[in-house]
């Protein structure tokens, strides 16, 4: 009998999926990582349970504990499926730009969610870096995950992520592109495919209202390129240890309104129902044309499912109310 001993069995072993229409300008081939098919329904699932076998190893993480995160939803989910299993209490720390749907598939799996406002400093008390640091403080056996600047999120995906690429391109992968937030992915799987051919070229997906694509071109960490911004999973007003920016080669800015129209467009005219970001990373794509030629490879992974967004980007009366649509 074929079967797992558990949710967490499943997390892994996604596949790797051919994009027509979106890319039909394109010289080359374009396939999508599908992380939607781990059990959270997102990317985040890898880290998320890497990160708490390291902690529960090293001892940070005793039985019984409390798993405390900052989370726009998707590492949150990881953690609570990972909590419920292994018998911890999970409380997750969130911004309130995040979708309600988001803070609702964390209540449902048992996790306690406290929502900060958006629009303070990082060090700000109010902030979910800062509340979710707190938290940890306050509460008797918690541990602080700290996704942003753990290494597990990193080692993660060069451990899993990055050679599922590499084996199910059959080593042909030329060009890897992927959203940019914490910098777990990027620089886990970037580091694996790199290590396996140098001339593999790594593209970090930014958005504007971020520093990541500054700084990596000039060195400046620039406030002035920080402000709001709708996209979600994406961009940061920090900078994350996980996120090794020799390993990438280049980063592009999505706008928040092609992120929001190229996630439906992924919907309606590939059959692909996934979050915000994945739009940002395949507009993303579109706007490195001038990067690849016909022999190419280029894997896009898409992070997150469309269910966590059907009040957003999903819901016309807000693309309208946002500008987005006519």
């Amino acid at each position: 009998m074929e079967y797992a001993e558990n949710i967490l069995g499943t997390i892994g072993n996604t596949p790797l999926v051919k994009i027509n229409k979106l890319t039909s300008e394109l010289p080359c081939l374009v396939l999508a990582k599908y992380e939607t098919f781990n059990p959270g329904n997102s990317v985040k699932d890898r880290m998320a349970l890497k990160m708490i076998e390291d902690a529960e190893a090293d001892g940070r993480l005793k039985p019984g504990g409390t798993i405390v995160e900052g989370t726009s939803g998707n590492t949150g989910m990881g953690l609570a499926l990972a909590a419920i299993v292994k018998g911890y209490k999970m409380i997750c720390v969130t911004s309130d730009k995040q979708s309600k749907e988001k803070v609702d598939i964390l209540r449902a799996v048992g996790s306690e969610v406290y929502v900060c406002p958006t629009n303070v400093a990082p060090e700000d008390p109010q902030s979910y870096y800062s509340t979710a640091k707190r938290l940890a403080t306050e509460i008797p056996g918690a541990w602080y995950v700290n996704q942003y600047d753990n290494p597990s999120n990193a080692i993660a995906h060069y451990e899993s992520t990055g050679p599922e690429i590499w084996k199910q391109t059959d080593g042909k992968v030329t060009h890897f592109v992927v959203g940019v937030g914490t910098g777990g992915t990027i620089s886990g799987v970037g580091k694996y495919l790199k290590e396996q051919n140098p001339n593999v070229k790594v593209w970090g997906i930014d958005t504007y209202g971020s520093v990541f694509k500054k700084y990596h071109e000039t060195g400046i960490f620039d406030e002035n390129e920080i402000y709001p911004y709708v996209t979600e999973g994406i961009g940061e007003d920090i900078l994350p240890a996980n996120v090794d920016f020799s390993i990438i080669d280049g980063f592009t800015k999505v706008t928040d309104k092609d992120a929001a129209v190229y996630t439906q467009r992924l919907s309606k005219e590939e059959g692909m129902f996934l979050g915000n970001s994945a739009g940002a990373a395949i507009k993303g794509v579109l706007q490195l044309k001038e990067h690849f030629s016909k022999d190419d490879v280029v894997v896009v992974l898409f992070h997150d499912h469309g269910s966590r967004y059907v009040g957003k980007m999903f819901n016309d009366d807000w693309m309208r109310s946002m500008g987005y649509i006519e």
